[in-house]
């Protein structure tokens, strides 16, 4: 049911509390809708923020959050572009604490369906973090290339693994 129903129907109702309650629900129910989708986002900031790249990155999402050790991990990147891009490459680089500590580079059409159109597209990618994997403070850099090596987007966000999984348990 649409916004502009609930306020029709709320506008309707005889008894004047009934309204008023209502129109409370209604306000209540479309602040839920703009503020949960924020909620479970990611941060995230360009590379180059001077540089105008030809993806824009509009939103992060990280699967299961909070991150546990032991699990497959996945990443989704929201992105807009102009243009229909045919290929090109991802290149993943993770640090912890400012240690470079793992690097991918892969297919971008293995992260996306290909080619991609022009508009609203999502990259996805999915890392299974062992049970070893140390607590603390990471950040992933995402580079999107075209096939001549051109930087179509960077953006870097943080995440972190915490000392206890689900269970509150040390993991080893």
């Amino acid at each position: 049911m649409t916004l502009s129903l609930f306020v029709h129907l709320t506008l309707r109702l005889k008894n004047p509390m009934e309204g008023i309650q209502s129109k409370i629900f209604i306000v209540l129910l479309y602040s839920l809708f703009i503020i949960a989708p924020s909620i479970y986002a990611t941060d995230f900031k360009y590379c180059n923020k001077k540089k105008e790249y030809a993806i824009k990155v509009s939103g992060v999402v990280i699967t299961p959050d909070p991150i546990t050790r032991g699990t497959e991990t996945s990443f989704t990147i929201s992105a807009y572009t102009e243009k229909p891009k045919s290929g090109g490459k991802v290149v993943i680089d993770v640090a912890y604490f400012g240690w470079g500590v793992y690097s991918e580079t892969g297919d971008l059409c293995d992260k996306t369906s290909c080619p991609v159109p022009a508009g609203d597209f999502a990259i996805s990618h999915s890392q299974f973090l062992p049970a070893f994997a140390p607590p603390g403070s990471y950040t992933l850099s995402l580079k999107m290339q075209d096939g001549n090596k051109n930087e179509l987007t960077c953006i870097k966000f943080d995440f972190s693994i915490g000392f206890f999984d689900s269970e509150g348990v040390a993991n080893s």
